[in-house]
């Protein structure tokens, strides 16, 4: 039976005590990065909230660093958000309330509870003290209201240099929680236009002063984040009584980490300039946009999200478990196709020359309707070279002299021989077929146990295969001793060459596919009419279950 989580029992008592009639949430990314499988969850979990729940969610992009961001980035998140299938009620910006914040700034210090700073990052670091010290303050703490409102608007006007003065908060340099040292409220950056105001502003609100204003603006009943902001949330709080706004509430979940993988932005940042993979959408990062190249479906994201669930307290998830929430969905949605990876020649003796047929095989049998696609079968195929042994084991099933297997969707054969030149390597393998053995109209009576994938040599078509893998070999590089690039798979990315069944030249990027006996692939958007590329999603079976043990 499904249970809710302690965020779900929270609006649900607030709602039955007529604390709120509706909730709103709000997804506030910053414009600096591709979203990732980290943020999914807070993407599901908010968005989730006002399907289950009466209200809504906002879009609203925390755009205070103009240093950091891009329009790339914006347009990538709401297509990312948009894949997963989820709507915004509306779209804001941290820049859409820059002329508030200011409004907001000036409150403070007509209150004498900000003032302009000149002292260094490094002097502010040292004067907060420690978690044992009391910070101390400094001469422009004691700046009159009068002096830090014309200090604070030259500061806007662009009179002083960057990194010269901040505005910071005036609260308690003695207090136990060091955020609330007087934290800082604004910036100058003056050496980089904004991708929204452009050169309009020369400060910026750091982003503690304005997303909780933000949320307040736009009455956010529960402003969801993860745990590390828990010491924000007085701060959070202090600013809302200080300036005497609509209270928004800050509640804070935990994030799920996956192994062999990083989600920090900066961290895939360093792998994309580094050049380490080939961009934000390369389908070994844990981007939403990487993912999606690579094959995942949205209902797999949305569907490992409830599975990891929301709690207060870290760990480490697995990434077999995210593994098998797609190929749990891709079972049931991939056509399947026949991909020879290592070929050899087949050529049935027996089969008329110069002739071929026609056989059906089904697109996928998980399907509630089924459909079939068209195979041509003549007298010269290929099939895997795996699938022969000249001298078969113990309960081998596939070829061997004088051992028979179904080709999928078609006949029964035999092997009768192979030729093999001196070095051992298998160059044609020989065998004869069954003629009344054909797929759903066998009457040879014949029960075989070994069932091979094959594809016809007069019309296969060579395509290119990256298979691609865990992006590290070890579970957690972030808290390896050396840098976590170190720790970089060197087989994360494998490219291989295969033949294919001819119906794969129609593919688009929509298409997912089961290649028979080998896992799910797509097609890559590198991919032309002239040079087909599949990306493999996923093996059949999971892999690394037996390294893990």
């Amino acid at each position: 039976m499904d249970t809710n989580n302690f965020l779900e029992e929270i609006i649900e008592t607030h709602l039955a005590e007529g604390k709120y009639q509706s909730i709103v949430t709000r997804f506030p990314p910053e414009p600096n990065g591709y979203l990732h499988i980290g943020h999914a969850s807070s993407i599901c979990l908010n968005f989730g909230l006002t399907l289950k729940y009466p209200g809504y969610t906002n879009l609203r992009f925390d755009d205070t660093n103009p240093s950091k961001e891009e329009v790339e980035y914006v347009d990538a998140i709401k297509a990312d958000l948009a894949w997963l299938g989820y709507t915004w009620r509306n779209e804001h910006y941290a820049s859409d309330y820059f002329d508030k914040l200011y409004e907001y700034a000036h409150v403070l210090i007509d209150k004498n509870l900000a003032y302009v700073d000149e002292s260094t990052s490094q002097q502010i670091a040292a004067q907060k003290g420690s978690h044992t010290q009391a910070g101390v303050g400094n001469q422009y703490r004691n700046r009159t209201i009068a002096e830090n409102k014309h200090l604070f608007t030259q500061m806007k006007e662009g009179a002083f240099a960057e990194g010269t003065m901040v505005l910071r908060a005036k609260i308690d340099m003695a207090h136990p929680n060091m955020l609330m040292r007087d934290p800082l409220l604004y910036r100058i950056i003056n050496s980089t236009p904004h991708h929204r105001t452009g050169t309009t502003w020369c400060v910026y609100p750091m982003y503690d002063f304005a997303h909780g204003q933000s949320d307040s603006i736009e009455n956010i009943t529960h402003s969801i984040c993860t745990m590390e902001f828990v010491p924000h949330r007085e701060l959070y709080d202090w600013f809302i009584i200080q300036l005497d706004i609509y209270p928004s509430k800050q509640y804070e979940f935990a994030r799920r980490n996956i192994n062999y993988t990083v989600t920090s932005k900066r961290k895939l940042l360093q792998l994309v300039t580094q050049g380490h993979v080939s961009g934000w959408t390369d389908p070994r990062m844990p981007t939403l946009s990487g993912l999606r190249r690579r094959g995942y479906t949205p209902a797999s994201i949305r569907n490992f999200c409830e599975k990891i669930g929301i709690a207060k307290r870290e760990n480490l998830v697995d990434y077999s478990l995210l593994e098998f929430c797609v190929r749990e969905d891709l079972n049931q949605i991939a056509q399947r196709r026949m991909v020879v990876f290592n070929p050899v020649k087949l050529v049935i003796s027996n089969y008329p020359v110069g002739e071929s047929e026609v056989l059906l095989s089904e697109n996928n049998p998980e399907a509630v309707e089924q459909t079939t696609r068209p195979l041509t079968f003549n007298k010269t195929l290929y099939i895997e070279a795996d699938d022969f042994m000249e001298v078969p084991t113990k309960k081998y099933f596939r070829l061997a002299p004088g051992q028979k297997v179904r080709l999928k969707s078609a006949y029964i054969i035999q092997c009768t021989n192979a030729d093999i030149d001196g070095e051992g390597n298998i160059l044609q393998i020989n065998c004869t077929y069954l003629p009344n053995s054909k797929s759903g109209e066998d009457t040879s009576g014949e029960v075989v146990k070994g069932t091979l994938h094959w594809v016809n040599a007069t019309d296969a078509v060579t395509i290119e295969v990256r298979e691609y893998d865990r992006l590290f070999n070890v579970e957690n590089a972030a808290t390896e001793e050396e840098d976590f690039t170190t720790y970089l798979n060197p087989n994360s990315l494998n490219t291989v060459f295969a033949l294919a069944e001819p119906s794969l030249k129609a593919s688009t990027q929509a298409d997912k596919y089961q290649f028979i006996r080998k896992g799910y692939y797509c097609l890559d958007s590198d991919s032309t009419t002239e040079k087909l590329i599949f990306n493999r999603t996923v093996t059949l079976k999971d892999a690394w279950a037996n390294k893990g043990k």
